[in-house]
């Protein structure tokens, strides 16, 4: 039977900062259930909701004290129960964000497990005596620092891949296990329809071998859950894979392993950073580099496996921002960068506001709100860095440039919230925001509404084969899709300079899809600037 969801577009909802329902300045689930005929309209399948769960809000929500309750600030487990409920009548499907690599300091758990090396809940997490009166391992934190914190009442450091408040489960405990897949269990029988899996290529770790990601016993451990959760279910999982190549991502996606649908890797947005340095070191574009990673996982995943297609989460900057150009193509150009990826194999995934081409924000180092983003500046404060280095380089790479708030309309705060919204929204929302996408046939949201309805009515999209065309032009970005007697070419240029193309083109070609109103295809033309098309033609007589 084929899956569901592979010709589906999953949309993710950061519900901080979707829709207010209260006026507290805080989205909600309610705000939530208001728009769901707004995506249902932009034919979305999917809606992934990052964490809703009970949450100190250390880390927006991926610091879990209670994997079985709402968060209050974001509703009740009936208004989520109305949720599923809303979104099921529509035929939209629900999956969760499933954060199992730590949990909060203040999850019951942790609690207990401080309190002494003989616990029955010390042994869910990771812990080492002190080394020569110091921390255990020079393992850093992703979000600076090292990634030991002491606790005094025991003598011990415990481990913390990300911030101090939320320490790493022990996964190699085949208690905890069973309590982590109980409560999947309980989630999915509820009726929710999968999940998105926060950093799961972190629970095989081994930390005294060093090895963080990809660890001894990952595969292992996806096999187990696979089995103890996920077997005989119609639903869809999606591992987040940072530290990915091709290879272990067969391994993943391969249907025959048992272990994941897909996964988001992030060879493709690493791209405009200094090679081998933090994502802080600016450099480029380099689009023949992203144009070969792109290759490489299109052909390598082929009748393999499966891809995951984004450019945006909630932990990306806005891409017409990043690769595009938010000041004179914004439009051209987040319909380029659109064309670009959802005419890819995979399933697609669209951030919010990503359909109406919301772009990064500027603000106060005191007005970020962001844990990363508050310890980088600290951190390179003390590297020598100067403040407006730093702050270029969160221009450009800060998480909270996706965190502002929705952009509904050109009323207060965006239509987010009638209160004092929990992080500034974007002073350009009288320009960019629904209403006014609804309104324009020309609209960003009218492209995107297209694409993701050609997605569901071609299968050479689901199906075809991928190849590069104009594999070495620095700022051209194309390839064919050919599927039976069916071929696309797909033609995008990132830049706003004119540039010349030859194509070679049949007598019967259509032009499926383009961001000009009028796109003159000749064997010989020049693009516009940050132009893109699509051609379908019959392949009958290759």
């Amino acid at each position: 039977m084929e899956k569901w969801w592979k010709k589906a577009t999953v949309y993710q909802i950061y519900p901080l900062s979707f829709c207010d329902s209260d006026n507290d300045g805080y989205g909600d689930i309610k705000g939530i259930i208001s728009k769901l005929d707004y995506l249902k309209d932009l034919g979305v399948k999917i809606l992934w909701l990052s964490p809703v769960y009970e949450s100190p809000m250390d880390d927006n929500g991926y610091d879990i004290s209670d994997y079985y309750k709402i968060n209050p600030l974001f509703g009740t487990m009936e208004d989520f129960e109305e949720l599923l409920r809303s979104a099921h009548e529509r035929q939209l499907k629900i999956i969760m964000d499933l954060v199992v690599n730590h949990t909060s300091d203040c999850h019951p758990w942790f609690l207990e497990a401080k309190k002494g090396k003989d616990n029955k809940y010390r042994n869910y997490y990771i812990w080492k005596d002190p080394v020569n009166g110091g921390v255990p391992s020079d393992v850093k934190s992703i979000f600076s620092g090292p990634a030991w914190e002491y606790d005094e009442n025991t003598d011990q450091y415990y481990f913390h891949l990300f911030s101090k408040r939320q320490p790493d489960l022990n996964w190699d405990n085949e208690e905890l296990r069973s309590e982590i897949y109980k409560m999947i269990n309980w989630w999915l029988d509820k009726g929710i329809d999968g999940f998105r899996m926060d950093v799961i290529d972190l629970i095989g770790k081994d930390i005294d071998k060093g090895i963080i990601a990809n660890g001894p016993t990952l595969h292992k451990r996806l096999q187990e859950m696979y089995v103890n959760c996920f077997q005989g279910r119609d639903i869809i999982t999606v591992g987040e894979t940072p530290c990915a190549d091709i290879e272990i991502g067969k391994q993943f996606t391969n249907p025959k392993n048992q272990e994941l649908d897909m996964i988001f890797q992030f060879q493709h947005i690493s791209v405009d950073q200094v090679k081998g340095k933090s994502k802080w070191e600016l450099a480029p574009l380099n689009l023949n580099e992203l144009k070969e990673i792109f290759n490489t996982w299109q052909v390598g995943l082929y009748n393999e496996g499966w891809n995951s297609l984004f450019w945006c989460n909630h932990d990306q900057p806005r891409i017409v921002s990043r690769f595009g150009d938010d000041k004179y193509y914004r439009v051209e150009s987040a319909k380029m960068l659109a064309t670009a990826l959802h005419f890819m194999q995979g399933t697609p995934f669209v951030y919010q506001g990503e359909e109406i081409g919301m772009t990064n924000i500027k603000l106060d180092i005191s007005e970020y709100k962001d844990i990363e983003t508050l310890n980088m500046y600290q951190e390179f404060s003390g590297y020598g860095w100067s403040h407006e280095k730093i702050m270029n380089s969160i221009y450009a790479k800060g998480r909270d440039n996706a965190r502002t708030p929705m952009q509904w309309n050109d009323e207060e705060n965006a239509g987010f919230t009638k209160g004092n919204p929990w992080l500034k929204v974007n002073s350009n929302y009288h320009e960019i925001n629904v209403r006014k996408s609804l309104n324009d046939d020309d609209s960003i949201y009218r492209y995107y509404q297209k694409l993701i309805a050609l997605r569901k009515e071609l299968d050479i999209i689901t199906y075809g084969s991928f190849k590069l065309i104009f594999k070495d032009h620095p700022q051209v970005f194309a390839y064919e899709r050919k599927y039976l007697s069916e071929k696309l070419t797909v033609v995008c240029n990132f830049s706003k300079d004119a540039y010349d193309v030859e194509l070679r083109l049949s007598d019967d070609y259509e032009i499926l899809i383009g961001n000009y109103k009028k796109t003159e295809i000749k064997e010989k033309m020049k693009l516009k600037p940050y132009e893109c098309f699509v051609i379908r033609e019959s392949i009958i007589n290759e």
